[in-house]
């Protein structure tokens, strides 16, 4: 069915409402963590049991998208039409039957019952009582991402239409710029005033790309969006063509996204079919098709000039702006590059409007922003929550508090180009001037939890190993600065820094930043810089004490048996270098020229008689 006008998308629309059933909806989630963690099964259970009893009556079985909640993966949410629901997470095929039984009426004994902790943007009178919003993940864990009637249902493809039948390309344009909707992806550049800079081009081809290449550790906030709602950045994207000029629209996305990969192409085949994609979309003249391009994974990619480099066929590598993309980008035509997240909240901007977005968040930074938690977190998974909210928040609310009851000790926020954000900045409103002021950055919204066995050193360490092994390696400072940079750190961690190390360390991150080439090397010693203000202690230690506080790095580890030794001898006997010596029921002696540091003595000893210093 090819749709030509807006009034056959909402006759559309009114028929699958008014078809959608009475059953309760049981929402499984299979994004890749749900997956991974045995939702299939879970989804083949749940099956089998309507199959097999009377429940076929009352549920209907819907695999969507991730839900956020990782960390009790597999999930299932059982949701009627009033809006009534329940969510258990950990789900295992046996518990299927009693959930069912019990439906909206209870919780299912010996199941685990998950807390909503989210509002979406239809039912803003619970904004109050909820941390969340969902906006860019509004539709993500709700629908059937390869149905492209679910997206409809909740409004899908009505922006499009808004605009291409009242709208002129400059208010479309100029309501995204109202909406002060500021790119996701990195340093924040106002959404519509980069996409009024390739309208003001002349006219000729120009192309809307997004940048898909989500590469930063322990980020996935991208990959769920395209695998539960693919058809928003599908419609935004066409929105964006439309406001600037483009007919032509590449989602560049990298080849380790499978289930994404899968989605979208369904979802592109699906819009063409119904004309949402390809030749006069609804009957406006306006033409506008996508097509993927897959990357290779390299890090520098994401970076736009990079990116379009790679499109191009060409060597991932960084030019010098400007000219930016959107006057010269893709083929030196004018180019859109905007990420995922940037183009979810389009659709849902054009149909409430900027006044409506500017509600939620801050002055400078209106809206809401996707974290995903990784690290030493309980509640590992995907938050959105509204600009202005505290990291506090975010870690010990959302986020459930340290894992192992152990001590808060940072966050590495914005990923290898963001900083590290000590405890007392665990109050600081969370937007991108707030974050640039205190050293990190937004970046894309990875947030990486650190507790108190971390070593600050090495974790800087660590980030910048990646930024040197995914570097392009087009201009020296980030080349061989950062190389120079990673050497001083491996030299304080093996104990052999010195005072003067870390003026070096200092300097040559402050020399890369202002030198770099793209933002790749510019950002590469946030995480350097931002541990020498935070944790200045950890450097010093080491190089003044050639110790490590955290007792993380292995080189400056020291293993001593204390007087609550009684001879028992497992320490001697597991000691894979003969490093240890006694005899029966006396304290026993570690040769510290023949330890390795490996530990396995103070993990075996029961009677806590050896000290890791």
């Amino acid at each position: 069915m090819t749709l030509k006008t807006p009034s056959e998308l909402n006759a559309l629309k009114a028929s699958l409402v008014q078809a959608v059933s009475d059953k309760v909806k049981i929402l499984v989630s299979l994004g890749t963590c749900g997956l991974a963690a045995g939702g299939s099964k879970v989804l083949d259970a749940i099956t089998a049991a309507l199959e097999e009893s009377d429940c076929a009556e009352k549920y209907e079985a819907v695999p969507v998208g991730c839900m956020g909640l990782c960390y009790c993966e597999p999930t299932i949410e059982l949701r009627d039409g009033s809006g009534k629901a329940i969510i258990y997470g950990n789900v295992e095929p046996s518990q299927i039957p009693a959930i069912l039984e019990a439906g909206l009426t209870s919780a299912a004994e010996g199941a685990t019952v998950v807390e909503r902790t989210w509002y979406y943007p239809e039912d803003e009178n619970n904004k109050n009582k909820a941390l969340q919003a969902k906006i860019a993940l509004r539709n993500t864990g709700r629908i059937n991402p390869e149905r492209i009637e679910d997206y409809i249902i909740r409004d899908g493809y009505q922006a499009l239409a808004k605009v291409l039948t009242t709208m002129k390309p400059d208010d479309v344009s100029q309501t995204v710029l109202d909406s002060m909707l500021r790119g996701r992806g990195g340093a924040g550049f106002p959404t519509g005033k980069k996409w009024q800079f390739a309208a003001a081009q002349p006219k000729g081809q120009k192309y809307m790309i997004c940048n898909a290449d989500e590469g930063d550790p322990g980020a996935f906030m991208d990959r769920a969006v395209l695998e539960g709602d693919p058809h928003s950045v599908l419609e935004a994207m066409t929105i964006g063509g439309y406001a600037t000029g483009a007919d032509t629209g590449i989602i560049y996305i990298r080849a380790e996204y499978p289930l994404a990969i899968t989605r979208l192409r369904i979802a592109i085949d699906q819009a063409r079919k119904m004309g949402f994609l390809g030749k006069d979309i609804f009957g406006s003249g306006f033409n506008f098709d996508i097509e993927l391009k897959y990357g290779a994974g390299a890090f520098v990619c994401g970076e736009e000039t990079a990116l379009i480099h790679s499109v191009e066929g060409k060597r991932g590598e960084p030019t010098v702006k400007p000219p930016f993309p959107a006057v010269q980008g893709l083929w030196k035509q004018p180019t859109i590059v905007n990420n995922v997240e940037t183009y979810a909240n389009i659709p849902v901007i054009i149909r409430k409007g900027a006044a409506w977005f500017k509600t939620i968040g801050t002055a400078g930074s209106p809206g809401t922003k996707v974290f995903a938690l990784a690290g030493k977190i309980n509640r590992v998974g995907l938050v959105e929550v509204p600009m202005g909210t505290t990291l506090r928040d975010i870690v010990f609310k959302l986020g459930g508090g340290i894992s192992k009851d152990r001590n808060f000790k940072a966050v590495q926020i914005g990923g290898p180009s963001g900083g590290c954000i000590a405890a007392k900045n665990l109050d600081t409103p969370i937007d991108y001037d707030t974050l640039k002021a205190i050293g990190a950055m937004m970046g894309s919204g990875g947030i990486i939890v650190m507790d108190e066995d971390d070593c600050m050193v090495d974790i800087a360490r660590f980030f910048l190993e990646f930024t040197c092994d995914e570097s392009c390696g087009k201009c020296t400072p980030c080349r061989i600065g950062n190389r120079r940079l990673y050497e001083m750190l491996t030299n304080i961690c093996h104990g052999k820094g010195t005072p003067q190390t870390l003026v070096e360390l200092r300097s040559l991150a402050l020399v890369i930043k202002d030198t770099a080439l793209c933002g790749l090397g510019q950002t590469s010693p946030n995480p350097v810089l931002s541990t020498l203000t935070n944790f200045m202690n950890e450097y010093e230690a080491h190089v003044n004490e050639r110790r490590c506080p955290a007792g993380a790095c292995a080189r400056l580890i020291r293993f001593t048996i204390n007087e609550k030794c009684i001879g028992c001898g497992v320490c001697a006997k597991n000691c894979p270098e003969n490093a240890i010596t006694g005899v029966t029921k006396k304290r026993h002696v570690i040769d510290q020229n023949k330890c390795i540091k490996c530990g396995i003595c103070f993990q075996k000893c029961k009677f806590q008689a050896i000290d890791k210093q």
